[in-house]
């Protein structure tokens, strides 16, 4: 399949005026390749919106993408539970697990503009007026409010300086046309928000649900304000997104998602919320959101609607986990040069809890790398320094070596009165106290070495041999 493609204004990387489409950039590559796994769940009975389709994807959130085929009340499947591991990351940037991190922070350095295509999937079929009646959007917990758009990736560009900026927020449905937009207020999107209610104006925007899972994790990627998100998914593809014009405004949206959305943010508007769900699994009340509303609706004929499931969810966690993570690695970089790999956790929400590799540390670097961490993101509230031979992925791993390498009154931060996200759950003021932990091997702590107890090499090797051929064409019991 080709098309007519044209470079985006000012961008030099997008040179052809015609481009073969070496690859699907949409997220249906992503289901079929789950569905060959066995890893796709398809579910045909009817499924109500309101909670228990919320409940679908909660009982399936670390086993099963879900596909639901028929939502009550509405003629467009819902699909969600994407990204719930490190290996369905991998699956879906096609690289092995190992090289999550180092492909993230390579597109960060080597970014490729996108280009701009006129025969959008995603416009094949057009709405106006009262489109958010069309979707199927879930009511997930019993003390929210209403139904959120969880799955929505925000597309904008600022009013002052014309650079893009895309990310994640919620949208509360409000009724066909309008929507409680909750953003934290740090946020790009909120600050491009106010520049524009501060000269009279809403801002246009786009809601994008439905991308390729690639463009849903450069999305997540810690940028600075007017840093593109879609070149450097273009650097994980290996080729430009392919982008359109939205038809209400000049904001260019990934050509191949499911849905797009067109509207508005009103600044100026404040709207109180109610409790939300947030990731660490329990409830917030951030009072008052913005009004956003939206005036037509661009979709794929056969369109599917997207859904993460919010709050302590193996989706919502690493979303946010793995981008976070490769984007501390890229601040750390800069000033340790023997950090290794870096993971934020799950048991930290995929948010708070910061494991870092630092390859033989010196005298100092292990507080040096937890300051950075608390400096770059300010919704990190724990720290622990590793070795390297230590995975930090592993949550055993890591206790294990705060078990055995570290001496409490010796190699435990705490500092009081740091600047907290209003979303954690400890905070007064905007100020929690935050710890580190220097989990490495000193030395002089042991004469008898940190050497692990095990057999030697080559009994491994022989035993492996002998369960490998026990046990044909399943993986090693040892590795």
């Amino acid at each position: 399949m080709t098309s007519d493609v044209l470079p985006i204004a000012g961008h030099a990387a997008a040179q052809n005026a015609t481009v073969t489409h070496r690859q699907d950039q949409s997220c249906r590559s992503m289901l079929a390749a789950l569905a060959v796994k066995g890893e796709l769940l398809v579910v045909d009975d009817e499924v109500d919106p309101l909670f228990d389709l919320s409940a679908l994807l909660s009982l399936t959130h670390d086993t099963f993408a879900v596909r639901a085929n028929r939502i009550k009340g509405y003629d467009m499947p819902v699909f969600g539970n994407l990204l719930s591991s490190l290996d369905r990351i991998a699956l879906a940037l096609n690289v092995p697990r190992a090289e999550i991190q180092t492909s993230l922070l390579a597109s960060i350095k080597t970014p490729i503009a996108p280009v701009l295509v006129d025969d959008a999937p995603v416009q094949e079929k057009i709405f106006e007026g009262g489109v958010l009646a069309h979707l199927p959007v879930p009511t997930f917990f019993s003390e929210e409010t209403g139904p959120y758009i969880s799955a929505g990736l925000m597309v904008a560009v600022d009013p002052e300086t014309g650079l893009g900026n895309a990310s994640y927020a919620r949208l509360k449905i409000l009724g066909p046309n309008e929507a409680l937009i909750g953003i934290a207020p740090n946020h790009h999107l909120a600050i491009m928000a106010r520049k524009a209610a501060d000269k009279g104006e809403a801002l246009p925007f786009a809601v994008v649900l439905g991308a390729h899972p690639i463009i849903q994790l450069a999305a997540c990627l810690y940028l600075g304000l007017g840093d593109d998100e879609m070149h450097c998914a273009g650097s994980l593809f290996g080729e430009p997104v392919r982008m359109t014009r939205c038809r209400t405004s000049d904001i260019l949206v990934p050509a191949e998602a499911e849905i797009v959305i067109e509207g508005h943010i009103h600044a100026d508007k404040p709207i109180v919320e109610g409790l939300v769900s947030e990731y660490h699994g329990m409830y917030e009340n951030y009072g008052s959101g913005v009004l956003a509303t939206f005036d037509c609706m661009t979709t794929r004929s056969d369109a599917m609607f997207q859904v993460i499931e919010p709050g302590y969810h193996a989706e919502h966690i690493y979303l946010a986990a793995v981008p976070i993570a490769a984007s501390l690695k890229a601040q750390l970089s800069r000033v340790i040069l023997n950090v290794g790999e870096v993971a934020v956790t799950e048991s930290g929400c995929g948010r708070t809890n910061v494991v870092i590799q630092i390859d033989k540390p010196r005298p100092g670097q292990a507080r040096r790398a937890m300051a950075v961490c608390w400096g770059a993101v300010s919704i990190v509230k724990t720290v622990t320094i590793v070795d390297t031979d230590v995975d930090p992925w592993n949550l055993a791993a890591v206790e294990l070596a705060k078990s055995t390498r570290m001496r409490a009154e010796r190699d435990i931060l705490i500092v009081k009165d740091m600047t907290a996200d209003r979303s954690e759950p400890q905070e007064d003021g905007f100020l929690v106290t935050k710890v580190g932990y220097d989990a490495t091997c000193k030395p002089g702590d042991r004469k008898e070495g940190y050497g692990k107890a095990q057999p030697p090499a080559e009994s491994y090797a022989r035993m492996r041999s002998l369960l490998d051929r026990m046990t044909p064409g399943a993986p090693s019991c040892v590795g």
